[in-house]
């Protein structure tokens, strides 16, 4: 018997479970519906800090959350199946919590969940700032840069720590963005009779490490000099690090652009060189997903201190040469091609590895490579673009114009699952 399937059924729909949310607070802060569940239920599953906050009046066998808890979930819900279960979460369970895993092994219809007022919720209570013009940015299980992508001029922001060293992280990571000035107000045990609020600025954060139940509130406010990122593509050239690779500002907007990046959505990024198309595609919004394929190795590492610079981390770099690395890849929604299109088999890899409405968006600056797109064009349709880009210099004691290498661009949207090699 193999190890999936020695394990039992999760609990069936219709053997609800209930998920109660509990504050800092604990019993005390508890509506009486969620009190009833928790003295009604034979198994209560939660953190050790959550379990401890009940009254010994909750009779039911307590089952703490093992390390890590994620792949655990399916077996300890089969090992009580049957039995009426009660999952404690901090706060709001379906905020950042443990009721989104619950919900993909239960379904929703198998799930009775009570909900208390999330850490965010009191932060913004407590601050007078409105919820809704708020931004959240969680760092549990997650690396410190990702708060990066999030950092622009006047935007609040609540961010979630990990434990008790989060706000020295975000302190730094925020000096070293131009973002010094910035508030910092740490919020810990919200909504408990230990409640306190820690207040300076990014530059100047010298409280020691406190209690590890905090969020982080932070009023973003740049430097004169900061490097302005904006929120559409297009960044300035200066934000990466390069060594001449790199698809230039002007281009890179007119490329975001027609592969027109969706929530959840999956990129290829082929011959990635700095990785900003992948970067860039990854900002447009937190849950879109990249792969970039980069074949030389100090390529492949600059791409991913680009990544972190630029609050990304998430962007998997793949160090190999297309198509070969593509091999085992998940099905994008888009490819972008920025190198390599005269390699052999590359083009018509990318283009039969796209599902019906998928993406393909191919730049290139030499003849060869133009004919192959031309081709294609011809095949498949699309739009055959050209795009030019002049600078002002100074040419003596004036100023002209000087013209970047014009950029062919063919872009197309498949419409059926037509292989390559088909006419």
């Amino acid at each position: 018997m193999s190890p999936a399937s020695s394990v039992p059924p999760v609990p069936p729909p219709g053997s609800a479970v209930s998920v109660v949310g509990i504050g800092a607070d604990g019993w005390a802060g508890l509506p009486e519906t969620a009190r009833s569940v928790l003295l009604d239920a034979e198994v209560l599953i939660g953190g050790e800090r959550q379990l401890g906050l009940l009254p010994p009046v909750c009779a039911g066998r307590r089952v703490p959350w093992p390390s890590p808890l994620r792949p655990a979930v399916r077996g300890l819900l089969a090992a009580h199946a049957g039995s009426r279960i009660a999952v404690l979460a901090s706060g709001d369970p379906m905020f950042y919590g443990i009721g989104r895993a619950l919900t993909e092994e239960l379904g929703a219809g198998a799930l009775h969940v009570l909900p208390h007022p999330s850490s965010v919720s009191y932060a913004c209570a407590r601050l007078g700032w409105a919820l809704e013009d708020t931004e959240t940015v969680t760092l549990v299980g997650r690396p410190t840069a990702r708060l990066a992508a999030a950092l622009h001029d006047g935007r609040r922001l609540v961010v979630l720590g990990a434990d008790a060293t989060a706000p020295a992280a975000v302190a730094a990571l925020l000096r070293e963005h131009g973002f010094g000035p910035s508030r910092m107000r740490v919020l810990e045990q919200l909504g408990g009779m230990d409640e306190d609020c820690l207040d300076g600025t990014a530059d100047t954060w010298a409280h020691p490490a406190g209690d590890p139940l905090n969020v982080i509130a932070v009023d973003c406010r740049a430097t004169p000099d900061a490097l302005r990122l904006g929120a559409v593509p297009g960044l300035p050239d200066e934000a990466y690090e390069h060594d001449g690779q790199l698809t230039k500002r002007h281009v890179r907007a007119a490329t975001l652009g027609v592969l027109a990046p969706a929530p959840g959505e999956l990129l290829w990024d082929i011959g990635g060189g700095s990785g900003s198309i992948a970067v860039e595609w990854l900002r447009t919004h937190p849950s879109c997903r990249a792969v970039t394929v980069e074949r030389d190795p100090e390529r492949a590492r600059r791409i991913a201190r680009n990544a972190d610079r630029l609050g990304v981390p998430a962007l998997r770099v793949v160090t190999g040469r297309a198509p070969d690395a593509l091999a085992g890849l998940p099905v994008p929604d888009a490819v972008f091609i920025g190198g390599g299109l005269t390699v052999p088999g590359l083009l018509d890899a990318c283009w039969d590895a796209l599902p019906a409405g998928g993406r393909l968006v191919a730049n290139t600056v030499t003849l060869e490579s133009e004919a192959l797109l031309a081709d294609r064009y011809r095949r498949f349709g699309g739009a055959l673009a050209r795009l030019a880009v002049s600078h002002a210099v100074p040419v003596g004691g004036f100023t002209g114009w000087r013209q970047a290498m014009p950029v062919t661009q063919w872009s197309v949207r498949k419409t059926s699952s037509t292989p390559s090699g088909d006419n």
